[in-house]
């Protein structure tokens, strides 16, 4: 639609507030603000909503794999090297690390309390950039020989604990002696400590190297499961069927969709009804624009009537109005849009500044998993939430300016 020079001088005319009649601009004022904020509101949560799950994603699956291969039995995987080489050769796989893992009883300078001990090849722990790449003291070069472990920060914080400190765990499978069954206990060194930002690791796991988890859970030379690490993580459908067998028997294989089904469902559902309930703050403002430009169609009739007698056409009229109710949208579409990009792109900056002025922490890490405050702008949501703001907008102006468009001159000038 082409607004000709007339409408648009007339149309924003029309929005601009004088004294005596300055209430009908002030209602457009609010319904341009609501519409900036809601606009901004929604690309602010999508953008946070997808850091989440993009965030979530990468340190779940940077520090297990893609599949977890385990006997079907419940008990250990022996000869794994020829399991290893065989899933090796499978289309799609990328790396394969034995694992031995287990649940222990974590105590140090006075402090109890519950950890997952997950012993890896240390060349293999080196390997994975989500630990080398967030250690915060030590140093991995002294991940090996039997009584080396390194920690997370939020582990280290809550024992008390620094590289080259020992920690003692408590394994609830017991030992056998001359006085009966007493639990494994074992005392470790602690070499390094990582921060992958994510609560339940940095303070619940602690890494052991291969050999020394084996001799201290008592595995011998076999492991209890093997990670496996895909070239696409989307692929696991097509690579769990190819798994070979451990001993004539089927591997127990769970993969991190099945693992983290539940988890990822309730982020996608709390994302679609955060984009439902917002969208009523543009929803709302769209009809503060109907109610406006009603206003404004009751307030200028006898102008109308006059343009009408004068050669305008009914089009004429409803072009008019019809940019002086989308104008309210669209320049709220843009400022909502400016300010929503903004704030996102500086989400975490914006947080720290907050908290160091209130004092109080505003994104606990142990109610959100996380440590940062993620924000991911994807194209597509905000082209969405632009678009559907436009609609909204230019859908509100189109009964306003239809009844403006047929009203009648002489019905308009009778009483004038």
């Amino acid at each position: 639609m082409i607004f000709g020079a007339f409408e648009r001088m007339v149309a924003f005319r029309y929005l601009r507030a004088r004294r005596e009649r300055g209430f009908i601009s002030v209602i457009a004022g609010f319904s341009l603000a609501g519409i900036a904020l809601g606009v901004a509101t929604l690309i602010i949560v999508m953008s946070v909503m997808n850091g989440f799950r993009a965030e979530l994603m990468q340190r779940i699956l940077g520090l297990n794999g893609h599949l977890a291969a385990s006997s079907s039995t419940g008990r250990t995987l022996p000869d794994f090297d020829t399991l290893v080489r065989g899933i090796m050769a499978l289309d799609g796989v990328r790396l394969v690390i034995p694992t031995v893992e287990g649940q222990v009883l974590a105590t140090a300078n006075g402090v109890a309390a519950g950890a997952v001990v997950r012993g890896v090849p240390p060349d293999d722990l080196r390997a994975r950039a989500i630990i080398s790449d967030n250690i915060r003291a030590g140093s991995l070069r002294d991940f090996e020989g039997r009584n080396a472990v390194i920690v997370g920060t939020r582990f280290a914080s809550k024992f008390g604990v620094r590289p080259g400190d020992r920690i003692r765990l408590v394994s609830p499978q017991s030992s056998s002696t001359a006085f009966g069954s007493v639990p494994r206990v074992g005392r470790f060194t602690v070499v390094a400590l990582f921060d992958v930002g994510m609560y339940e690791y940095d303070s619940a796991f602690v890494f052991m190297p291969l050999a020394a988890a084996q001799r201290y859970f008592r595995t011998g030379t076999e492991v209890t499961s093997l990670e496996i690490f895909l070239h696409d993580p989307e692929r696991v459908q097509t690579v769990r069927p190819k798994l070979p067998l451990s001993g004539g028997k089927p591997l127990r294989v769970v993969d991190w969709q099945r693992a983290n089904d539940s988890f990822f469902n309730a982020i996608e559902v709390e994302r679609n009804v955060m984009f439902l309930i917002l969208t009523l703050i543009i929803l709302v403002a769209a009809f503060n624009i109907i109610s406006s430009l009603i206003m404004l169609v009751k307030d200028k009739g006898r102008d109308i009537a006059i343009l009408r007698t004068m050669g305008a056409t009914r089009g004429m009229i409803l072009r008019i109005f019809l940019l002086a109710g989308a104008s309210v949208g669209i320049l709220g579409t843009a400022a909502g849009f400016v300010l929503g990009v903004a704030f996102a792109d500086n989400i975490e900056i914006i947080r720290q500044w907050l908290q160091s002025l209130t004092g109080t922490e505003l994104f606990a890490a142990e109610i959100y998993f996380l440590s940062q405050l993620p924000s991911v702008l994807l194209a597509e949501d905000v082209v969405g939430v632009v678009a559907m703001s436009l609609c909204l907008s230019v859908l509100a102006t189109l009964y306003p300016a239809w009844r403006a468009a047929r009203l009648d001159p002489v019905e308009a000038l009778r009483y004038e």
